[in-house]
């Protein structure tokens, strides 16, 4: 378990009786021992009492909140026996702790010290690291997480939730003027990035974006020798997107939707439309042999008109070593222009070789497009190549990893675990040479999937988002793996502001598509997955929303458009040769009918392929067989699938394990899944990060 939150930062003895009031409530003894107890209106009775300490709680009132439905006299009679019950598993431990009276129960004062009061004294003393160590070991753990006792008791608990948190976000706010008036900006955007990540400001990114300029940066037009394709204007491109970025008044519109209007005939007011933005940054590369100049320009997006203007004329050397200087004076000339404050920012560490540039500029051009007849391995020569003229270039071992992780996900590789740890180390090695990358965090991440470490996961997905919380890709991270952990409450936010600044990024629509399915929002989720469709990604998630909301021949119908993406978006399994157009129709009708049609001959039919599939196949963790075993509720074949082998390939899976509707239910509901989830480290993850907003396993009650 962990108990990080605490004072001492121990697991050892300590002064007092212990209570871990974020996520599952847990009680530990002096000397450290965990305090088991197994009645659980005990142990929501005694967390109850935690949550607050100073008040007592009238005896009639907890029994009708933990007994509703039963007669007065029987609620008031288990109510003592749950008491007895209690006094004993605390006097085994020497626990005096409870102060009972005929009417009220309160804890003795001083007598349980609890890791929200632990972080309420560490901001009260103006102990500002500590604080912030605490608030990022909690989390986005929700108090006393997975308690239900009935409506009665679910209104009391939220309740007292709000006045926790909102003591706490008072306790933030003044923590934060503090810091801020003394100048100490450091631990100041410590502790507001650890803030932010727990659920309450989770749900305020949306929020917090408003009344920013919004800007997108358009790839600029290159106009130079017929051997450069663009590549240094889309280097310019980059370094301006991450120099904007940092500037706290504009929110800039992500890299992927930016560059699907690249070459574009639509009007700046279209564009800007469909980018959710107000001004559009555009710009010209003009190269002649060695000669370079850069123009750029502000466009309002209402009126069309340029507001502002720059330009650059020098040998393509003097730009190459004063591009930082350049893309700082756009930045500071762009904040004159739209009357912002000018911010410092810090320039990515490149390299000085302009060959080296050159190359990682096409390499990782190549990986953001990630889908193509050899594409990647391309990508990842280019990228090769550039490191062996340059082996400190950190911004090149985090694209190279990007293109192996890319590799595993979108092209069907034999290799995928050695894959996915060489795109590990060269993380590892980004990270030693330039330790703020958030997208080396995110590959990293990735690994921890695959090594059954949900917990490491999530810590690097929260750690990059700490440092790029303005990141479209970053925020839908951690949105998708809170979304494949079950918190899709928590998930959502983030995958919404994800979606606001980069609206043009299919893969974004999975999620969101995803995550309103599970929270039961079914008319959004086809929505969504309309959306995805629409900008040319699978209909699968349609067809799922779809056959939730009753409507199976529509289902069938919008399962089998998949295919029509076959070879082209998505790939057939590892080692398969492409089926033939008449198997393929064939297969995918079959597909289509045995997960959304509702025969139970058809799902007999499809079951059984699945089973040969993974006899058969290579890889027998595909997702052809993980994804159409959790739609269907076949819980064996999820847990010797997904139980014995995550990838990075199939671990999105898991977001649809918690759609509400049957058969998934079958899955999540299994008897065998807790101990699935423990094998894998979602249990571990859930006890840091709060468990799933549906309940999981016949037996988990708490």
């Amino acid at each position: 378990m962990d108990f990080s939150y605490r004072r001492d930062a121990e697991a050892g003895p300590h002064d007092g009786t212990w209570a871990s009031l974020f996520g599952t409530f847990q009680l530990r003894a002096p000397d450290g021992a965990e305090i088991k107890i197994s009645n659980r209106r005990a142990r929501t009775l005694l967390a109850m009492l935690c949550l607050v300490p100073n008040e007592p709680i009238d005896r009639d009132h907890v029994s009708k909140l933990l007994w509703p439905g039963r007669f007065e006299a029987q609620a008031k009679a288990s109510l003592r026996q749950c008491l007895l019950e209690l006094g004993k598993v605390l006097g085994a431990f020497d626990c005096d702790i409870l102060d009972i009276s005929r009417t009220r129960i309160s804890l003795k004062a001083g007598a349980v010290h609890t890791d929200l009061a632990d972080l309420q004294i560490c901001l009260a003393e103006e102990e500002f690291e500590k604080a912030t160590e605490r608030l990022t070991a909690i989390g986005t753990k929700v108090l006393l997480d997975q308690m239900h006792f009935g409506d009665a008791f679910k209104d009391w608990l939220a309740g007292h939730r709000h006045e926790a948190e909102q003591r706490l976000q008072n306790a933030i706010t003044v923590a934060l003027s503090t810091l801020e008036e003394s100048d100490d900006l450091a631990n100041h955007a410590r502790l507001f990035n650890a803030w932010s990540v727990r659920s309450p400001a989770a749900e305020t990114i949306l929020d917090r974006k408003k009344g920013k300029a919004r800007i997108a940066v358009l790839p600029f037009k290159s106009f130079a020798d017929p051997d450069d394709h663009g590549f240094f204007a889309d280097g310019v491109v980059d370094e301006l997107i991450t120099s904007l970025g940092q500037v706290p008044q504009l929110l800039v519109a992500g890299r992927t939707s930016s560059f699907q209007f690249k070459d574009s005939d639509k009007t700046p007011s279209q564009i800007a439309g469909a980018l959710n933005v107000s001004h559009l940054l555009e710009g010209t590369v003009h190269r002649q042999g060695e000669q370079v100049r850069v123009t750029v320009s502000l466009v309002d997006a209402d009126s069309g008109f340029e507001s502002w203007a720059f330009s650059y004329d020098g040998s393509l050397d003097d730009m190459f070593a004063a591009r930082a200087e350049v893309v700082q004076a756009v930045t500071n000339g762009l904040s004159d222009a739209l009357k912002l404050t000018e911010h410092e920012t810090k320039p990515r560490k490149l390299t000085s070789n302009r060959e080296a540039y050159g190359l990682y500029l096409q390499g990782r051009a190549l990986t953001i497009r990630a889908i193509g007849d050899g594409v990647l391995p391309t990508a990842i020569e280019l990228l090769e190549k550039a490191l062996e003229i340059d082996p400190e270039f950190a911004e090149c071992w985090t694209a190279l990893a990007e293109a192996e992780i890319n590799m595993t996900v979108y092209t069907p590789c034999l290799d995928r675990l050695e894959r996915s740890e060489k795109a590990a180390g060269y993380a590892q090695k980004a990270l030693s040479l330039s330790p703020q990358q958030a997208h080396a965090r995110i590959v990293l991440a990735f690994y921890a999937w695959t090594q059954n470490d949900i917990v490491g996961a999530l810590d690097l997905a929260f750690e990059a988002y700490r440092l790029e919380p303005n990141n479209p890709d970053v925020l839908n991270r951690v949105g998708s793996f809170l979304l494949y952990c079950g918190r899709s409450r928590d998930a959502l936010p983030y995958i919404e502001a994800s979606i606001d600044q980069d609206p043009v990024n299919g893969r974004s629509y999975v999620m969101l598509s995803g995550v309103h399915l599970n929270l039961g929002n079914i008319d959004a989720a086809i929505d969504a997955g309309q959306r995805m469709v629409d900008l040319g990604f699978p209909s699968m998630w349609l067809a799922a929303a779809l056959a939730v909301s009753g409507d199976k021949d529509a289902a069938v119908e919008a399962y089998q458009l998949t295919k029509k993406l076959m070879n082209t978006v998505i790939f057939p399994p590892a080692g398969s040769a492409p089926l033939d157009p008449d198997a393929m129709d064939a297969y995918w009708l079959m597909a289509a009918k045995g997960l959304w049609g509702g025969e139970d001959q058809d799902r007999k039919n499809y079951c059984m392929v699945l089973e040969m599939l993974h006899a058969t196949l290579h890889d027998p963790y595909d997702t052809t067989i993980t994804l159409p075993a959790i739609w269907m509720g076949q819980a064996q074949m999820v847990f010797k699938t997904l139980g014995q082998q995550i990838t990075t390939a199939n671990f999105f899976t898991f977001m649809s394990l918690w759609t509400d509707a049957e058969p998934i239910n079958q899955v999540r509901l299994h008897p065998d899944f807790l101990d699935f989830a423990e094998r894998i480290g979602m249990v571990a993850a859930w006890e840091k990060y709060g468990w799933p907003d549906l309940p999981v396993g016949p037996s988990h009650t708490n």
